[in-house]
């Protein structure tokens, strides 16, 4: 009978045992247990993954491996000098990436490449430290395929406490929390009282899911996955937001959350954000995100398409129209300017602009969406006065003079 008690134990015991592995082995998303990753999509949506994982949405951040930095590092195209006494050097160090301060040739500081914003046209980084990103005061850019000031940064001091935001991850990664911490007063302190104001604390790194995932535009995925691997014979999407589903001005809200500038007053956190929901209830409108004048080419591409006659009197018009959100735009203008083409077939232009080498039917919008200077991206080059305007292609659709020129 003893026996048969002890082994009765041993092999509750190993059951308990084996479930505490499988629980572990588990993937447990920080943003709840609706979430499943995006990893889960790839085994019934594998083309759209594919495509999607290499896209400039899902590398909005990455990790500061050697494998996602841009730039050089190479001696002779690593430095940037701020005077004859100071430098920032990129330097490689047992497989990891730095930017390193030097003083009369004296190493300073040396603050690695963490986390990384960007890939398309232009690459930051930052580095953690005390539950905290700061930005890294050197960047990449393609325009000019070398290393040169962060957005604004300063270029006669190296500047390495600049935090970066919750704000800026709230469109560059699909989560990160923070923890939030109360200040008061000395005086408040010695009454007992707790009057103040909220004051983010820190983040938590172990939150953060970098990039825009599948969940962050189709929400929480957890009961569709689980739907269609019991039930493969679906046909129908069971337990997900489909864009196809939802209304003009919900899809436009759902790309706006992240492409209509970021002046308005935040009454709900990005992250809460669900598609289908409406942006009126995570944000309020202010006379300066009205104004048509502070609209930047980076950022607000959704202020700007509004502007358009094309988008005032469509009523299907939307983002999607002209952008698929699983892959990057294409490599050259042919393909916007047939979607262009398939209202604007009877389009009329003068003898001149039609004998250009401009293939006007081939490159609308390098007439009608020029590139325009962006007022958020400005940067110094080393041993440069110079300050550089980043140019993008504006999304306000009309004539422009300039362009005529």
């Amino acid at each position: 009978m003893k026996k048969i008690t002890i082994l009765f134990a041993i092999a509750a015991l190993s059951l308990l045992l084996t479930n505490c592995t499988n629980k572990s082995d588990e993937y447990i998303d920080p943003r709840g247990t609706d979430y499943t990753g995006s990893e889960s999509c790839v085994q019934c949506h594998k083309a759209q993954s594919e495509s999607a994982f290499h896209s400039s949405h899902h590398l909005a951040t990455s990790p500061g491996i050697k494998e996602n930095i841009l730039g050089h590092f190479e001696n002779g195209h690593n430095v940037f000098v701020y005077d004859k006494n100071t430098k920032v050097v990129m330097e490689e160090r047992n497989d990891s990436l730095y930017q390193v301060l030097y003083k009369n040739n004296k190493e300073m500081e040396a603050y690695a490449f963490d986390i990384i914003f960007g890939t398309k046209n232009a690459q930051t980084s930052g580095f953690w430290k005390n539950h905290h990103v700061y930005e890294l005061p050197i960047s990449y850019y393609k325009a000019i395929n070398n290393w040169a000031t962060s957005p604004t940064y300063p270029a006669n001091k190296p500047v390495f406490d600049r935090k970066i935001l919750k704000e800026c991850f709230s469109c560059h990664t699909s989560n990160i929390a923070s923890r939030y911490v109360t200040t008061t007063s000395t005086e408040n302190e010695k009454n007992n009282t707790f009057m103040g104001m909220d004051v983010e604390a820190f983040m938590n790194k172990k939150t953060l899911i970098y990039g825009i995932d599948c969940e962050r535009c189709h929400g929480p995925a957890k009961e569709h996955v689980q739907k269609h691997l019991k039930f493969p014979d679906l046909k129908k999407a069971q337990n997900m937001i489909s864009f196809k589903n939802l209304s003009r001005q919900q899809r436009i809200d759902a790309c706006a959350l992240c492409h209509s500038g970021n002046d308005q007053t935040k009454l709900k956190s990005r992250f809460q954000y669900k598609p289908g929901e409406s942006l009126v209830d995570y944000f309020m409108e202010n006379p300066k995100s009205r104004d048509s004048l502070h609209f930047d080419v980076h950022g607000n591409q959704l202020g700007l398409l509004s502007q358009s006659k094309c988008f005032k009197k469509s009523q299907t018009m939307d983002c999607i129209t002209c952008h698929n959100p699983h892959q990057d735009a294409p490599q050259n203008n042919m393909t916007y300017s047939k979607i262009c083409m398939s209202c604007h077939q009877d389009a009329k232009h003068s003898e001149t602009i039609l004998k250009t080498k401009l293939m006007v039917a081939n490159n609308c919008v390098e007439c009608h969406m020029p590139k325009q200077d962006s007022k958020a991206i400005t940067f110094q080059q080393s041993n440069s006065a110079t300050m550089n305007s980043y140019s993008l292609r504006t999304h306000k659709i009309a004539v422009y003079p300039s362009a005529k020129k």
